[in-house]
């Protein structure tokens, strides 16, 4: 049986899948992505992982391999800013996976790469306009436009997390300030939650001193918390405008919401809702559906980066066809 290898490399751990065309997650591991020791390191361990996962169904044939990355270029084949992860800026990380397997690799950031795992699996199959927003430690989005990615002349169409939500609001890691990342994702609502207590930002507990947490954050507010779900309320408020925003360029007609901040469901989805629409220019009134992906936010960039390559491995047998004709 055909499969291709997802795989979503995060700042402290990348998960690892193993992929049918229907979207069957076989086999899953996952590994510290221990930048310190060095990319030569990391890929070593990387291609072992994978061995070990074919190696546990017989009669697999691996002919593709995904890779979804923060920075990851899919004109390129690169990690752009790998440098984030102290590895050599433009890491030509797609040869040099792709190469140990004799297989073609594709690699797209994580955002994009969710974005086609909802189109090709999850619920925005058969839907050839929409958003798919990753409420994660920043806010990724992937846009798909008249049934394709946009990439953009470089591959980073679609950065809505840098919209600026907020003038001269958060310092953002991207050196500006008032960015919609720094308000709608599970850091951003901890801000906020911080901020309507009233204790300064500097005062965050560390780490090992029952941080707080998005996770938490919900838990308080399905428990009746009035501060948590005043937080929601206000995150829900800060996205919703400027999804409307992005309504009026890109006239979808689905939002997907993914990722971990997702996970809080109606206390997130509610407010956004209701803001979009305030918001909405009249002529797009009741012509958007905004949807929390089904799909588990742990494997849903490990789909995505799968979903990729089997939609480029029929791009090329399409282009052979039409050439042999």
């Amino acid at each position: 049986m055909n499969v291709t290898a997802g795989i979503d490399i995060g700042g402290t751990e990348t998960k690892i899948g193993i992929v049918t065309r229907e979207g069957e997650i076989l086999a899953f591991t996952s590994i510290p992505t221990n930048a310190e020791n060095g990319h030569s390191a990391f890929l070593k361990k990387l291609q072992a992982e994978i061995t070990e996962l074919l190696r546990s169904f017989s009669g697999l044939s691996l002919v593709g391999i995904g890779i979804a990355a923060p920075t990851g270029s899919y004109h390129n084949g690169t990690i752009e800013n790998a440098s984030n992860l102290g590895w050599p800026r433009n890491l030509p990380i797609c040869d040099l996976i792709g190469g140990y397997f004799d297989v073609p690799a594709v690699i797209s950031n994580d955002a994009n790469a969710a974005a086609v795992g909802e189109m090709l699996y999850g619920a925005a199959q058969g839907v050839d306009n929409f958003i798919c927003i990753t409420l994660g430690t920043g806010l990724g989005s992937g846009i798909v436009a008249d049934g394709k990615l946009l990439l953009g002349v470089d591959g980073h169409a679609g950065e809505l997390g840098h919209f600026i939500a907020v003038p001269d609001g958060r310092p953002c890691a991207c050196g500006r300030n008032g960015c919609l990342e720094t308000y709608a994702s599970a850091t951003g609502i901890v801000k906020t939650y911080l901020q309507l207590t009233g204790k300064n930002l500097p005062q965050i507990p560390s780490e090992n001193n029952g941080r707080l947490t998005a996770k938490k954050i919900t838990k308080a507010a399905l428990a009746g918390d009035e501060i948590a779900l005043k937080a929601f309320e206000l995150t829900g408020e800060i996205l919703g405008k400027k999804l409307a925003d992005a309504v009026s360029v890109l006239n979808p007609e689905m939002i997907v919401l993914n990722g971990g901040l997702s996970r809080a469901g109606g206390l997130i989805l509610i407010p956004t809702k209701k803001h979009l629409e305030q918001n909405l220019l009249n002529i797009y009134n009741g012509t958007v559906e905004v949807k929390i992906s089904e799909i588990s936010s742990k494997k849903s960039a490990v789909l995505g980066a799968a979903a990729f390559m089997w939609i480029k491995l029929d791009e090329v047998s399409e282009e052979a066809t039409k050439q042999h004709h």
